[in-house]
């Protein structure tokens, strides 16, 4: 199974965990994370994997958008369908903003979540959140550039019918694929909006700022 521990996958586990408390303070504060000594820390990276269609994707494929990234699995039975109906009425909230977002569901769960399940079950919410699937050191790799882990917990149906405890944050990127703000899995569309709203603002004066500066 994709979670049995091993050395290696404790140690990315131990780490992802501890990047993961970080990520939550600034998840607490609505800021981009920092180290000790005030050195950044840096959420998100490069990342290859497969979209619902089929098509291979990377991190550059979604450059001019905004971002708003969420880990989670298609047979989540709480957390995940919650949060998605969150981000689907914020998309409606948005209007022609929306245009402006991304949304990406990348799955924690490669084992089950094929590019096909996860077409079936993003369409459940708003055809325009995208879902990403990939193998299991593609997922690996990308869940550890976003602080995002995921526990395998068995349970009284067998074997195959495990569930995921998962971290469950939100992330919002600007269009330059930087971080910018973190989100709790609960805030509710309206919060979801308000926070895009401040951020794409705040973006657009600061690039009308710069333009005046060069004229």
């Amino acid at each position: 199974m994709y979670w049995q521990p091993d050395p290696l996958r404790a140690s990315y586990l131990g780490r992802s965990a501890l990047f993961g408390i970080v990520v939550a303070a600034a998840v607490a504060i609505g800021q981009p994370p920092a180290r000790a000594g005030n050195a950044p820390v840096t959420v998100g990276g490069p990342f290859t994997l497969t979209a619902q269609d089929g098509t291979t994707v990377t991190d550059k494929t979604y450059r001019g958008k905004w971002l708003l990234v969420f880990f989670g699995y298609t047979s989540c039975p709480d957390t995940c369908p919650t949060t998605l109906l969150e981000i689907a009425g914020a998309l409606e909230r948005l209007g022609p903003d929306a245009a402006r977002l991304q949304p990406l569901f990348i799955t924690l769960d490669p084992e089950r979540d094929t590019p096909e399940v996860m077409e079936s079950y993003v369409a459940a919410f708003d055809s325009r959140i995208v879902g990403l699937a990939g193998g299991p050191q593609q997922i690996a790799a990308v869940a550890e550039k976003y602080g995002a882990y995921a526990m395998h917990r068995d349970t009284a149906a067998g074997h195959d019918h495990y569930l995921l405890d998962h971290s469950t944050y939100i992330y919002i990127l600007d269009p330059s694929g930087k971080f910018v703000r973190g989100l709790d899995s609960d805030t509710s569309s309206s919060g979801i909006t308000e926070a895009l709203r401040k951020l794409m603002s705040r973006a657009s004066l600061e690039n009308h700022g710069d333009r005046e500066s060069y004229q």
